[in-house]
């Protein structure tokens, strides 16, 4: 009798396959969402002010709430998922970013959006060095470059879909489906996570440097906190000063804590490597030319060109558009025959011109004056985000990957704090209109700035070009 052959391939290597697709999928879905909210809710805040009645002042909290509990906690979440597991802390993440998503949603005075946006910045800051970590632990070198620029796209798209999608959501449906519309996707994290997500083994660890996580973390939300209120108070005002020196002097104590800690939260000898210090510094740098970009310009398009919400979100879908198919296309192509060191160069002096574009082309409207320059800062932003963490994540042993992505992220996110308001400052001495918001001049002026900054910036990644022995695909399969 003739035996009918089962046509299904169900050999091992088609299940890891799947296995590696689905684990990819969840990845790159969680750090869409990290990047999304840090955008979404920029377009929104006039109709957030208008509901819940806040100040001027008081509405960049909920802007500010995220960014400094996402921020702060960023270091030390990449490190416990280090020493504790990586799925556990990226379930944590996805857990808590869900609960504090509903609770902004559901919020009914000021006091509870704040709240929710905290644990909405805690979640995000346990999600994204989590899901690089355990990324570069599930993918082999071989597939690492495919791996990378789908987190890229995933991130680029993110946080230029969150412009886009604040507007029109906030516009059409109300301010509180800015929060929903995230809810579905954290919430299948939380449920697929364990069997999706292989369990990596906690690194062994006899004590946990509390005083250091305190430390560095107290540091860090100084620092942005500082920078943030820079964008309302002079720079010299003693309040930006008071959290600048509070910021040094935390700084200072985690350093002598770390030399003198038997078990510290960031060993101090990994920054004996110059690819780490100068990796650190091109993230911070590029943090605060990428993350400035989306800012600048949605306020440009409605303070200059005079575009409603609804109208400034769709003028900003070709930088949606842009970057992902950079990302999804070039971007593992760039990985592949440049390294991440020669790509990340390349993106930041295409950044630059879109930058120099945005500020110098002629006044002729969106058509010319604004989207070839939207065109070449989302193709400079996909081609140096991920390229930067790959730089920086390659540069440590792999038991250190999570903490050395949380590094990462810390690095661009302090970075686009302290770029923003010193974008914004320089552009306000340079033209304001008479409610208080930059006019034409000034954007040239700020758009100037990032671009020089981002200029600088790529002097600097062609240092760490020289220092690389292989300019192949060897910092993305180390």
């Amino acid at each position: 009798m003739q035996q009918i052959s089962d046509s299904r391939d169900t050999s091992p290597a088609t299940s890891r396959t799947t296995h590696e697709r689905l684990a990819l999928g969840m990845l790159v879905s969680a750090q869409f969402l990290v990047m999304l909210d840090a955008s979404i809710v920029n377009v929104a805040l006039p109709s957030v002010q208008a509901d819940l009645e806040f100040g001027p002042a008081a509405v960049t909290w909920v802007v500010n709430a995220y960014v400094l509990a996402f921020a702060g906690l960023l270091l030390l979440s990449g490190r416990v998922a280090d020493l504790f597991g990586r799925r556990r802390v990226f379930t944590t993440g996805a857990s808590l970013f869900t609960l504090g998503t509903l609770v902004a949603a559901a919020s009914v005075d000021q006091e509870m959006l704040i709240v929710g946006r905290v644990v909405q910045g805690i979640g995000a800051a346990g999600l994204s060095p989590a899901a690089m970590s355990l990324l570069l632990a599930t993918f082999p070198a071989s597939q690492r470059a495919r791996a990378m620029g789908a987190w890229g796209a995933a991130s680029t798209l993110g946080g230029a879909t969150g412009v886009v999608a604040g507007g029109v959501l906030a516009g059409t449906v109300g301010w509180r489906a800015v929060f929903l519309v995230t809810v579905p996707v954290s919430a299948a994290a939380v449920a697929l996570a364990g069997r999706v997500l292989r369990e990596d083994a906690p690194g062994a660890r006899r004590t946990f440097d509390w005083a250091g996580a305190a430390l560095v973390t107290g540091a860090v939300i100084a620092l942005v906190h500082g920078a943030v209120d820079a964008v309302d108070h002079d720079w010299t005002s003693p309040r930006v000063l008071g959290l600048l020196a509070l910021s040094a002097a935390l700084a200072a104590a985690f350093l002598r804590a770390e030399r003198r800690a038997a078990d510290p939260l960031v060993p101090l000898e990994l920054f004996i490597s110059p690819q780490l210090r100068l990796g650190t510094a091109l993230a911070l740098l590029g943090g605060a030319t990428r993350a400035s970009t989306f800012v600048l310009v949605a306020l440009y398009v409605q303070q200059v060109l005079a575009m409603s919400p609804q109208q400034a979100g769709v003028a900003l879908v070709p930088t949606s558009l842009t970057g992902f198919a950079v990302s999804v296309v070039v971007l593992p192509r760039a990985l592949g025959h440049l390294g991440a060191a020669r790509c990340l160069v390349l993106g930041l002096v295409v950044l630059a011109a879109g930058h120099l574009w945005l500020a110098w082309a002629p006044a002729s409207g969106y058509a010319f004056g604004v989207l070839p320059g939207l065109v070449l800062v989302a193709t400079g932003v996909a081609l140096s985000f991920t390229p930067t963490t790959v730089v920086v994540t390659s540069a440590v042993p792999a038991s250190h990957t999570g903490l050395a992505s949380g590094l990462a992220a810390a690095c661009m996110q302090v970075g686009g704090a302290l770029g923003t308001a010193t974008f914004i400052v320089v552009g306000a001495s340079a033209g304001v209109q008479a409610g208080g918001a930059l006019d034409a001049s000034g954007f040239s002026a700020a758009f100037t700035a990032a671009g020089m900054v981002a200029l600088t910036t790529a002097a600097l990644g062609a240092g760490l070009v020289r220092r690389t022995a292989r300019p192949s695909a060897e910092a993305v399969t180390s």
